[in-house]
């Protein structure tokens, strides 16, 4: 399958489906920065994840995901080791494993703990051969559908949040009490409008609601957080 049409085809899958949240599974790095980079042009909220990025990308890729400021996240095997996402409803392998326990441990990250999920692979004639150990491997035939054709006009489901970086964590002893009260003090924002806190030692994310982020963000980085001013930006 050529590139560009696999590129096509898994928008047509997400434009169909239309997940809450989605894991893409690439054997390379360039292909998952290059998948990432085509969903994002045509507007899906998608990031990549890869042996290329350093730790603080990598936790600020992570962070985004998990509190749905990003929906669509396009991984390498290496890069998704040790990643846990209790509710993940959809894993597509945009290019088969290369080794069947590989695909068998992919498809796992889906419909866990008694959730619903669905794993999709996209497979090209030069790929058959693949498939076919994958299916011995799990000792029944694989189920073939054509891909779906994407509805006129459909338009990429986005991401509900935006993800507010605060350049300050636990080090500069902040809780999560701080920020909210910041945020719906002196902010402005309503409790509905803030997501989810996550403070590391260094940083802090917090999850704003898509529809009021840009709007608001220049009032937020003039307020104090306990009583000090904090850098921060909108990834």
């Amino acid at each position: 399958m050529e590139e560009e049409r696999r590129h096509e085809a898994v928008a047509a899958l997400l434009q169909h489906f239309q997940p809450e949240a989605a894991l893409l599974f690439c054997n390379t790095k360039a292909a998952c920065a290059e998948l990432a980079a085509y969903l994002s042009h045509i507007g899906f909220n998608a990031l990549a994840l890869h042996g290329d990025k350093d730790q603080r990308d990598r936790d600020d890729v992570l962070a985004q995901f998990a509190n749905q400021s990003c929906n669509v996240l396009v991984a390498t095997d290496v890069a998704a080791r040790g990643l846990d996402i209790p509710a993940l409803p959809m894993v597509i392998n945009v290019e088969l494993a290369r080794e069947p326990s590989v695909h068998i441990h992919r498809i796992g990250r889906t419909g866990r703990m008694q959730e619903k999920g669905l794993a999709l692979s996209l497979c090209s004639p030069e790929e058959k051969h693949v498939a076919a150990r994958i299916a011995a491997q799990q000792n029944q035939p694989l189920e073939w559908y054509a891909l779906p054709r994407a509805k006129a006009g459909a338009r990429p489901k986005a991401a509900p949040m935006m993800t507010l970086l605060v350049l300050g964590g636990k080090k500069a002893k902040l809780r999560a009490g701080d920020l909210l009260g910041a945020l719906t003090g002196d902010g402005g924002l309503t409790r509905e409008q803030v997501g989810k806190i996550h403070i590391t030692d260094q940083v802090s994310y917090i999850a704003l609601d898509r529809n009021i982020a840009r709007r608001v963000f220049p009032r937020l980085r003039n307020i104090p957080i306990k009583g000090k001013p904090q850098r921060m930006k909108l990834l």
